[in-house]
């Protein structure tokens, strides 16, 4: 009997790591493995799964990629890793696989029909989760009229730019669209933002609102769905290409020193957010006179802070983001700001 494997995509900071954290609380006893694909070199996602406090969430059940995007490294470093979690005495009952927020799930896909790996995992289903206030402001949305007005208030807004196609591939790849934060939108804009993903999928991709990445782990596995047999059959805005690139993507790691008002730093963060065309920060901070570690996520101007577990005995108590803006963005300005 095949494995079956769940492939999650989803822009810069749509959910994709809260809605697997509330998958591996309601598991139900399910031996769950993930994959997590991180842009960029610190290891901020598989950090916040594996210090959650979850039974049957131990350190070797949740491997990190961050040598590249995974679409662009399936022989490297994506199958050998799927190979060795199988060939466990104890395999898992289920792989979950965390993309990058700029891969391309077809690729990714595609490779489940390796020799090697083909008669032994299945592809389950294909999860994309949406941000839905960014759809809402038009930002990636399917219809170009939708966006004209804001594509000519913001020449970054361009209906044929990367972001755009690597949003639309992940729709095109799903089987099923979570519409994430829908708790930030009122009834009518959900509505109209429910019907403009239908509309920019096929019409067999069930579309689903969660708030927080609240949604039963039921509906996401066990789709059933041998996604390897099929996925020719997606459009992709890259079929026929060999590969890809991310040249409108820059990252940087920033080590900032203790952080004694996180609420500034927060205020920093939407100012960069606001001028440098920054996409998305993520890291750990250290608060002094605070015994645990301090979690910043972002999107965009919208900032989560929280304390998440204690420092542990011999760990270095340091304060380090990862930075991902489009390219061209003034690195020196923006270590300078985060470091002030």
């Amino acid at each position: 009997m095949k494995i079956p494997a769940t492939v999650i995509t989803g822009f810069l900071g749509a959910g994709k790591t809260t809605a697997i954290r509330h998958m591996l609380e309601n598991a139900n006893g399910k031996r769950i493995a993930l994959i997590i694909n991180e842009f960029g070199d610190l290891g901020i996602d598989r950090e916040i799964l594996t210090s959650c406090g979850i039974e049957g969430c131990a350190d070797d059940d949740v491997v990190e990629l961050a040598n590249g995007c995974i679409c662009c490294t399936v022989a490297d470093d994506f199958l050998p890793t799927i190979e060795k979690l199988i060939d466990r005495p104890d395999p898992p009952d289920h792989i979950v696989i965390e993309t990058s927020g700029l891969a391309l799930p077809k690729p990714l896909v595609k490779a489940f029909n390796w020799p090697e790996i083909r008669s032994r995992v299945t592809v389950d289903g294909v999860i994309a989760v949406v941000d839905g206030p960014a759809v809402a402001a038009g930002q990636f949305a399917h219809d170009p009229h939708a966006v004209q007005d804001a594509r000519e208030a913001d020449d970054a807004l361009d209906h044929d730019s990367p972001l755009e196609e690597v949003f639309e591939d992940q729709l095109h790849c799903a089987d099923i669209i979570v519409l994430n934060k829908s708790d930030l939108l009122d009834s009518g804009t959900l509505d109209r933002v429910r019907a403009e993903l239908q509309e920019a999928a096929s019409a067999s991709v069930k579309v689903v609102s969660s708030s927080h990445g609240n949604i039963d782990p039921a509906i996401l596995l066990g789709v059933s769905g041998a996604v390897e047999d099929v996925i020719e059959d997606r459009w992709s805005h890259h079929d026929g290409d060999d590969d890809h690139d991310h040249d409108d993507f820059d990252t940087i790691v920033v080590s900032i020193g203790d952080v004694t008002d996180p609420k500034v730093l927060t205020a920093s963060i939407q100012d960069l957010a606001a001028n440098h065309n920054i996409l998305r920060i993520k890291g750990f901070v250290h608060v002094p006179g605070k015994s645990m570690r301090h979690v910043v996520q972002a999107v965009g101007g919208r900032v989560q802070h929280y304390f998440d577990r204690e420092w542990q005995d011999g760990e270095t108590r340091e304060s380090r983001l990862v930075v991902i803006g489009q390219t061209g963005f003034d690195h020196e300005a923006v270590t300078a700001s985060l470091q002030q």
